[in-house]
């Protein structure tokens, strides 16, 4: 798994995937599809899906795959070189969505939560896998929300193509768990070996599972939060954990808007700074102060990311 092309840029997706075999591409296949890293703070969330002929479904369940919350680390990355080592039959693609990604999808105007953009991850990935030719009659997906109503999507937008939405699919059918350690390995990967574009020095990575609820992540984000520009792209600014300490500890400021008298005077009446005013000390001239060129960096690639929405 060549992780190159998202480390490049970890700020955006990235869809990797595996060689087509040329069998999946002459008979029935099944997929599966399932995600890792949907409920943490830190880190992206990545959608896998594997595939299979129908004929091959007793050999993916001789390679004793699992749902992937049930291995440990070293028994994930052995399942996954085993499944890469099958690739006469089997395939996988993934997508990964960076956090910045997650948080820019749902804090844009038009409503998009996470469930949507799951949902069309999901649906893209399908759509992969049709567009490579894999000829998809069996379609299996862990399930994202209500699964009737998932499952009716599905098979509207696939007609043709039985699909079955579960709850726990990835404990049910085996090309679903395989699905599950494909994810899991990339973000466990991803993770570890994160590339902060961000000058913070040298970064202490015990940050604990990366969810809301551990007190090591809670303290790795107070740590690592500017008072002002907020959270390296490492982190899904959008999460009520990460809104809720910029609420408490970070500066307040105004943002100005076009469709509001706007700038410094309206700033004052809310007692608060306008954002313009924290680069009002480098207006006279080239600024040689390190803080504040991160500042900037932390801000246009910010701002980069919210104007393409």
């Amino acid at each position: 798994m060549d992780l190159g092309s998202f480390e490049a840029d970890n700020s955006s997706s990235c869809r990797l995937a595996s060689h087509i075999p040329e069998v999946c591409r002459t008979e029935d296949c099944c997929l599966g599809i399932d995600e890792a890293g949907r409920g943490p703070v830190l880190g992206p969330m990545v959608y896998g899906i594997c595939f299979c002929p129908i004929s091959k479904k007793e050999d993916l369940k001789d390679l004793k795959v699992a749902d992937s919350k049930t291995l440990t680390e070293t028994e994930r990355e052995n399942l996954f070189q085993k499944l890469d080592e099958a690739k006469s039959y089997i395939g996988w693609a993934l997508q990964i969505l960076s956090p910045n990604t997650i948080s820019t999808s749902m804090l844009q105007r038009t409503k998009y939560n996470l469930n949507a953009l799951s949902h069309d991850t999901a649906i893209g990935l399908v759509q992969y896998a049709l567009d490579s030719g894999v000829q998809l009659k069996e379609v299996f997906v862990d399930t994202v929300g209500p699964a009737e109503k998932y499952e009716e999507k599905l098979s509207q937008l696939f007609p043709g193509i039985e699909v079955t939405v579960r709850p726990k699919a990835d404990s049910l059918f085996p090309v679903v768990s395989a699905a599950s350690i494909c994810a899991k390995v990339a973000r466990d990967r991803v993770v570890k070996d994160w590339k902060f574009a961000e000058d913070l020095g040298e970064v202490d990575t015990d940050y604990g599972s990366g969810y809301p609820n551990d007190p090591k992540t809670k303290a790795w984000l107070l740590k690592y939060m500017d008072p002002v520009f907020g959270y390296p792209q490492f982190v899904r600014f959008s999460w009520s954990t990460a809104q809720t300490l910029m609420d408490s500890k970070a500066a307040t400021v105004h943002w100005d808007d076009d469709d509001e008298e706007t700038g410094e005077k309206a700033a004052q009446r809310q007692n608060n700074r306008s954002m313009l005013s924290y680069f009002s000390a480098s207006a006279g001239g080239k600024d040689h102060n390190p803080t504040r060129k991160t500042h900037r960096f932390f801000t246009e690639r910010r701002l980069k990311s919210l104007n393409t929405l």
